[in-house]
């Protein structure tokens, strides 16, 4: 049986922490951003960690694992 494959388009959109944590970019940044106010433009920048009911299907798609 072949390996199992890394999911790419989640190796794109994803990062683990050294503590198993996942770091990923937030919703709503791309474009259209000249209508919103200035404290919600700023506290979209950087990266968010997401919550811990999805960490185990990321891991399991980087992993290559089916979930």
């Amino acid at each position: 049986m072949p390996k199992m494959k890394t999911h790419k388009g989640t190796k794109k959109r994803f990062r683990i922490t050294a503590n198993g944590k996942v770091k990923h970019r937030g919703a709503g940044t791309s474009h259209l951003a000249i209508r919103m106010s200035q404290k919600r433009k700023r506290n979209l920048r950087g990266t968010r960690v997401l919550d811990d009911a999805f960490t185990r299907m990321i891991h399991d798609a980087l992993r290559g694992n089916s979930y």
